[in-house]
């Protein structure tokens, strides 16, 4: 199996989703899909589009730069927090050193965390409780107060 989804989430809980995937390139557009498809019955006033593009892109550094010595997954995650929508992204394995990289205009690559910079309310990195890192993001106002 190349993945797994937490449908239900506990009620006392503001996660509102989970999926882990393996570390492979098909994972990056079925956590688009599964993301879009899970997020839908809350209704985001947000746009779903730039939360699947920021989503696309840590998942696509996870699968990139993650590396362990043992099999390890992408996990993925989203959270209500009053009126903000909160998405993680867990590399299990070694810590990453995660951050802005300033590309030249020809540089193939590099451009992923400044897309999320520049989209999200807020963005963070750091040791995950998993194990490794956490990138996460926060859009602000996604939900009426």
């Amino acid at each position: 199996m190349d993945y797994t989804i937490d449908r239900y989430p506990s009620e006392d809980s503001p996660r509102l989703g989970a999926m882990v995937l393996h570390p492979t390139p098909e994972s990056v557009p079925r956590a688009r899909r599964w993301f879009r498809k899970f997020i839908a019955p809350y209704n985001p006033a947000c746009s779903v589009d730039d939360c699947v593009l920021m989503i696309s892109e840590l998942v696509t550094n996870a699968i990139s730069y993650g590396q362990a010595d043992e099999p390890w997954r992408v996990r993925v995650e989203w959270f209500r927090e009053r009126t903000s929508l909160r998405v993680e992204v867990h590399n299990p394995g070694f810590l990453a050193n995660v951050r802005l990289r300033c590309p030249d205009a020809n540089d193939a690559h590099g451009r992923g965390l400044l897309l999320v910079d520049s989209i999200a309310e807020s963005w963070h990195s750091g040791p995950s409780r998993f194990g490794g890192t956490v990138v996460s993001f926060v859009v602000a106002d996604a939900w009426p107060v």
